[in-house]
Parts: structure tokens; sequence; C-alpha cells
């Protein structure tokens, strides 16, 4: 009897996972549609238009959590099947183009910034849905919508230039995993075997921090040699420039650390063939640098002294939507949060609607606000200070790996699994 009822069990868990990846194969294929798009804009207004669509080979992502209810990020696509006008995938993201809208270069010029997102290949006709969150408001307003056929002569499917791939972890199906992809950037013909070595000592580093030590067999690391015909990077303010594959580059904004690229068709470019949940560039240079945005890329360099600790704590931003919780570093953001409101991201607060936040996470009788005396610095709390701000919003902890590369906090903690949970098709 007791043989009978387990196997009952057994098969009810299995249907909603059956249904689930039955409802991925009504609707799309086992490949990507790459959306390339154009931002412009200024800070008062922003457009987007499409510049580009390609059919490719590989979908990586989850197979049963297809509709985002993160709702993290500066922007949305939303697809919808044309026939029924139900919602049959979404995902949250943020851009470059979105941080540089709140500098003061924004308040006198237009510009216009190449952005590429991929979703599941349809089967069928869809109406795509770009929306862009509105900070005054906090809500996602339609960017452009338009209808897409995938029989279309117009949808490219040529295939791209054949990188070396090296996988260095291998744990299963990557509708399963998480596929964390290292690209090359810097890195001559001749520095390719320094790449993967170095691919591999960052890998090493993830899987030594906590909570990522404890999850290592949901992920698969890929390796992408991507060849520059320069060492390096671009240090524009020391009139340093390099010919390289991603043009990436110091003074992002102004700022001497930022090291960003917002050359995301040449990313994309790369990874067409390569099952791909999160990006990381690897710069093959020492000095101290990096950046990251939600569900984009992160990028630092490899060889200064902190890089493994950078890598991390970039990762956090782009990985898991994790917000900087420093508050006292120069940064070239303008009213970057609006106080008026609670920020998206799982691991800083206004107060507006703590409960969405870790207040669940905190002891028994812990004040809100939370004094940092020795009663409380040591403990989870509600600490004033983070999102570059010292005043209005506040952090989980006094000292985090978003703040100054210590341990994750725990609201940090859960947001990663979560994450993590959400890419291996698990409930999140």
């Amino acid at each position: 009897m007791k043989k009978t009822i387990h196997l009952i069990l057994g098969i009810l868990c299995f249907i909603p996972s059956l249904f689930a990846q039955t409802t991925f194969d009504t609707y799309f294929e086992r490949k990507s549609l790459r959306i390339d798009f154009s931002l412009s804009g200024n800070a008062k207004e922003q457009s987007a238009a499409i510049e580009q669509l390609r059919k490719e080979p590989v979908w990586g992502g989850p197979l049963n959590n297809l509709i985002d209810q993160f709702y993290y990020g500066g922007y949305y696509v939303n697809i919808y099947d044309k026939a029924t006008d139900k919602l049959i995938y979404s995902r949250g993201f943020n851009t470059l183009f979105e941080e540089w809208r709140t500098t003061d270069q924004a308040k006198t010029e237009t510009q216009a910034w190449t952005n590429s997102v991929s979703v599941p290949y349809p089967k069928n006709p869809i109406v795509m849905e770009l929306t862009a969150r509105d900070r005054s408001d906090m809500q996602f307003h339609t960017l452009l919508k338009m209808d897409i056929d995938p029989s279309s002569i117009f949808i490219d499917q040529g295939n791209l230039k054949a990188n070396r791939v090296t996988p260095i972890l291998s744990n299963g199906d990557s509708n399963e995993k998480v596929d964390l992809v290292f690209l090359a950037e810097g890195y001559t013909a001749a520095e390719q075997d320094k790449f993967v070595a170095d691919a591999k000592r960052f890998m090493e580093a993830l899987f030594k921090t906590p909570p990522y030590d404890q999850r290592k067999n949901d992920f698969n690391v890929w390796a992408v040699g991507s060849v520059s015909e320069e060492s390096g990077t671009d240090s524009s303010g020391k009139g340093i420039f390099k010919n390289t594959i991603f043009n990436t580059g110091y003074y992002t904004f102004g700022i001497d650390r930022y090291l960003t690229t917002r050359d995301m068709k040449s990313i994309r470019d790369a990874v067409w063939n390569v099952p791909t949940d999160a990006i990381f560039i690897l710069i093959n240079a020492d000095t101290y640098g990096g950046g990251g945005m939600y569900n984009f890329y992160a990028c630092g360099t490899a060889d200064h002294p902190k890089t493994p600790v950078v890598f991390t704590h970039e990762f956090g931003h782009s990985f898991a939507g994790l917000a900087d919780e420093y508050f006292s570093s120069e940064v070239a953001y303008n009213d970057f949060y609006n106080l008026k409101f609670e920020p998206w991201e799982p691991n800083i607060t206004t107060l507006v609607n703590f409960e969405s936040k870790w207040k669940d996470l905190l002891p028994a009788g812990t004040p809100i606000p939370t004094p940092l005396d020795d009663a409380h610095k040591d403990k989870c709390g509600v600490f004033e200070g983070g999102g570059y701000l010292s005043k209005g919003i506040y952090r989980p902890v006094d000292h985090c790996m978003m703040r100054d590369y210590a341990p994750f906090c725990p609201a940090c903690t859960r947001a990663i699994n979560r994450m993590i949970d959400y890419f291996c098709d698990k409930k999140y």
C-alpha cells in the first residue's frame, strides 16, 4: 500500500512540471529569438525601435518558469500569443542607457544606444512588448509594441563566428541549470589559454563564496574565447584606446573605476550558439574596475588583487538584481532612487513597503530603523545608508558583499538562492 501511495504522490508532483513543459512546447521551439533594439532619448524622455531580429540555435533558459514574477529591473520584455493575447513569456532587465539618463550629460544631449534581449523562439505569431519603468511612479509603461511572425523572411538565421567554447563546469541540462558564460575581452589569439585559466580561477572564487558554495551543482560554466586584436581595454581618461572585441572601457560616465561597454550587439554575437543565462566579461587588465546590470552583463578585470571579490559583487548586480549598499562613493547618477517609492532591488528599502523586503528575516524585537550600536551592528537589521544615498534608504546589515566585499547578508543570500531556483526551473 505504501508503494502505491508513493507512486501516486510521485505522479502528482510530476504533473505540474509536465504541464508547464507542454505549455512551452505548445508555444515555443527550443531555440532563441534575439531582439536587437535601440533606446534613444535624454533625461526627460526615451523611445525604442527595432534594429534586427535573429533566430539562434539554443534556448538555455527554463522551460517552466516562463513568466517572470520578480518584477526586477528598469525594463520588461513581454511576449503574447497573437491569436489569444495570452502572456506566454516575460523577463525583466536593466540597461546602461537607463543609468546614462540620470547623468548630467543626459540633461543636454540626446543619444541612441543598442541593446539586445533573447526570448524563446515562438512557433506562431506573437506580439512583442517592450516596457520601461518610470521613476516618477515606478510603474512599467509601454515603449514599443509590434507583431512578429516567426516565419518572416526578415528574421536573420545566418551563422555567426564560432568562437572556441570551453566547458569548464558541466552539471546537466541547460534548461535546468544556471548557464554562466565568461567572455574574453582584451585577450589576443595568443592569450586564449590565459583566458581559460583566468575563467577557471574566477569560477573557483565564486563557488567558495556562500551561498554559491552550496549551489555549485546547479551551474554550468562556459568560457567563450572571443579574440581581440589588442590586449587590455580603453582608459579614455588617460588617452588609452585599444582595439578589442567588446569595446569596453574605464571612465564610464566619467568615473575612472566604472568599467563597462555599451556594445551589447557584439556581446550577443559572441554567445549566439551557447546556452546563456548570465554573462561575465573577463577583461585582460590589472587595474581595479568593473560594472554590472541586472540580467544584462557584468564585467571586471582579470589581474587586480581584488578581482575575485569584485567579480562576486558585480555578479550580484547582474545575476540577482542586488543594489549597491554603499552610500559614500563617487557616482555619476542624479536622484537615482525616488524616495517616495519602494525600490525594486531586494536588498535596499525606503520603508515605503518594507513588508515586501526582509522584515521576516529580522530577529524579534529589532527596531526599525535599526541603530548602528553594539547590540545590533552584527545582526540583520534596517540600517540607514545604501543605494548611493546616506539618508532615506536602508540596508540589511552594516557590512555586505554589496557594500564592501564582506559576506553576503541574509537578504542578498535569499535573493541569490531564489534566482538560482528560477533558472533551475524550481519554485522560487
